[in-house]
């Protein structure tokens, strides 16, 4: 299965980035994650499964840790990457 991760992390800081920010996309860009899209205002990463959910656990550990006082985080399965509906599955 894969599933796109799109999330951002809180305050915000228009002047320059702040750790929590760095954290972020340092824990992502050393995922190995098909997709990594890192933003100013929002970040997107595409992936298997079992790369993505142990990424949340982490992203969200270490971000708090260096002072994220939010993280907003909306997880999706990709469309047609081999999961079953459960109204039609056998």
């Amino acid at each position: 299965m894969r599933l796109r991760l799109e999330f951002t992390t809180e305050p915000f800081d228009l002047d320059e980035p702040p750790a929590h920010a760095l954290m972020a996309r340092e824990v992502t860009l050393g995922a190995a994650l098909d997709t990594v899209d890192v933003g100013p205002f929002g970040n997107t990463v595409e992936g298997a499964a079992d790369e993505v959910l142990p990424l949340v656990n982490e992203l969200v550990s270490k971000s708090l840790a260096v002072g994220a006082t939010r993280i907003s985080l909306q997880l999706n399965v990709v469309e047609g990457s081999g999961t079953r509906d459960p109204e039609t599955a056998p």
